[in-house]
């Protein structure tokens, strides 16, 4: 009897459901593991992860756009995500909609959901492996790179474990422990102790000397960055957050392109079984808290000059995966066209964004932090006026929103932190069109680009818990 048919004889019923229930198994199995063949060689032996806080799809068209327009220059990493594998990620935290950094980027680390301000600890108490500790485990050599301080929610997340993303003495002690061959970005403060300038550990302790002691070579600026030549190198470059771009001094503090090359530079070395990089811009993310489009270009121009850097070296090394990703939006940017002013609702009255609007951001030459500072608690008129002449050319802030200013108040229920900041935004706004829905993060999606071994487990519409498991899966399977 033909076994098709036998099978749909009523006295074969039994064998039937097992059949397919084997079937059934198999397909899952396949599903969840790499692509049929040598796992080992499908995986990869190194990852770089370039991670654009708070960027989404609307940011990188943006940085694609103005890198146009002022660099005339393409931007690769449009390029990039043009031709290599691209995915959408979903970013709910655990028992809300809109995430924080700590809680996205734990997720993506570990594979499951914490809550917001949490840092890869599960809502029962649990820590799940990071991907470092996963890469580390697995002989791998490892560096974590940040643009704000390296104890930060993002780089924490992706390698040590805590309730708070704000213990940031405690958290500095952990990565001590765990002991990244590659250390580099903001945040010496909590490495010093309080008797050394800029230091603030209460405990007395210098980190950065047991760095030292242990063997990790260190640079404060960006001379002795690109003079290093070890395999294990701590770089803290600013007592706080590093500068935005826009604004950076060059000499005290290196490039994230900088940074990513001397990181590569160090972690080749001595490197049998790869390593696992992390790269972040957090400048991204305080840009769009700030509503500052164009410290937000000069940060994205950044990360493009990053991501260069990472396929420069993935073609002399083909075993790297390079993964181009954001973890939550900031802001809720949206260019648009507007009214030029209230007069008229007249079509006549609109301007659309374009050249002549980017050219205008591409003048400014201060951030809306530094000029906030520069205000301080109770901002006077006529400083004000002299810091938009200087730095704002050719913007003008009409009298509702120099009130706000100069009485700190904020726009609206959704702009609550950072009053000064926002009400430049809106100034911004109102004369190139790039307008923003809010001062904190979006539900929106980000968009995710991979090239290398195991791209293609990234692709599609995938929760950001999927992006931990799949980076799980490859670091294992190596």
């Amino acid at each position: 009897m033909n076994v098709l048919k036998c099978l749909r004889e009523p006295r074969f019923t039994m064998l039937r459901s097992v059949c397919i229930a084997v079937v059934c198994v198999f397909v899952i199995v396949g599903c969840a593991s790499l692509p049929v063949g040598d796992s080992k060689a499908q995986a990869p032996k190194n990852v770089v992860i370039i991670f654009a806080d708070g960027v989404a799809a609307t940011q990188w068209d943006f940085g694609r756009y103005s890198s146009t327009v002022l660099r005339q220059k393409p931007f690769v990493t449009a390029d990039f995500f043009r031709h290599q594998t691209i995915g959408l990620l979903a970013n709910s935290p655990h028992g809300a909609y809109v995430t924080d950094s700590a809680a996205a980027a734990s997720a993506m680390a570990t594979g499951y959901k914490v809550e917001n301000a949490v840092l890869s600890v599960t809502p029962d108490g649990k820590s799940p492996q990071t991907v470092m500790e996963a890469a580390k485990a697995k002989g791998k050599r490892i560096g974590l790179i940040s643009t704000s301080t390296v104890y930060d929610a993002s780089p924490a997340a992706f390698s040590i474990h805590s309730k708070s993303r704000r213990d940031s003495q405690a958290l500095v002690d952990k990565l001590l422990a765990l002991s990244p061959d590659v250390l580099l970005g903001g945040g010496a403060d909590y490495f010093l102790p309080e008797k050394t300038p800029g230091g603030k550990r209460k405990d007395g302790k210098d980190i950065l000397a047991a760095f030292r002691a242990k063997g990790w070579q260190v640079a404060t600026n960006t001379a002795e960055l690109k003079a290093a030549n070890g395999a294990r190198l701590i770089g803290l470059f600013a007592d706080e957050d590093m500068d935005f771009d826009i604004e950076r001094d060059a000499v005290k503090e290196p490039t994230m392109a900088e940074m990513t090359a001397g990181a590569l530079k160090a972690l080749s070395q001595a490197n049998p079984n790869g390593f696992v990089l992390f790269v972040e811009s957090e400048n991204t993310d305080t840009a769009g808290h700030h509503n500052d489009i164009a410290s937000l270009m000069h940060s994205l121009w950044a990360i493009d000059d990053a991501v260069k850097v990472a396929l420069d070296f993935q073609r002399t090394s083909p075993e790297t995966l390079v993964i181009v990703a954001g973890d939550h939006e900031t802001g809720g940017l949206s260019a648009t066209y507007a009214l030029k002013d209230l007069s008229s609702m007249s079509s006549s009255n609109r301007f659309y964004t374009g050249d002549a609007h980017v050219k205008m951001l591409g003048g400014i030459t201060m951030s809306f932090k530094t000029a906030a500072e520069k205000l301080g608690k109770k901002p006077q008129a006529e400083v004000l006026d002299a810091l938009l002449a200087k730095h704002f050319p050719g913007f003008k802030l009409d009298a509702d929103l120099r009130d706000l200013i100069l009485k700190k108040k904020p726009l609206d229920r959704n702009y609550y932190a950072y009053a000064v900041q926002n009400v430049l935004g809106r100034m911004v706004a109102r004369q190139t069109g790039f307008y923003w829905g809010t001062g904190g993060h979006t539900g929106e999606p980000v968009l995710i680009g991979t090239a290398g071994p195991g791209a293609d487990l990234f692709k599609g519409y995938q929760d950001n818990t999927d992006f931990g498991k799949n980076l799980h899966r490859l670091i294992e399977a190596r």
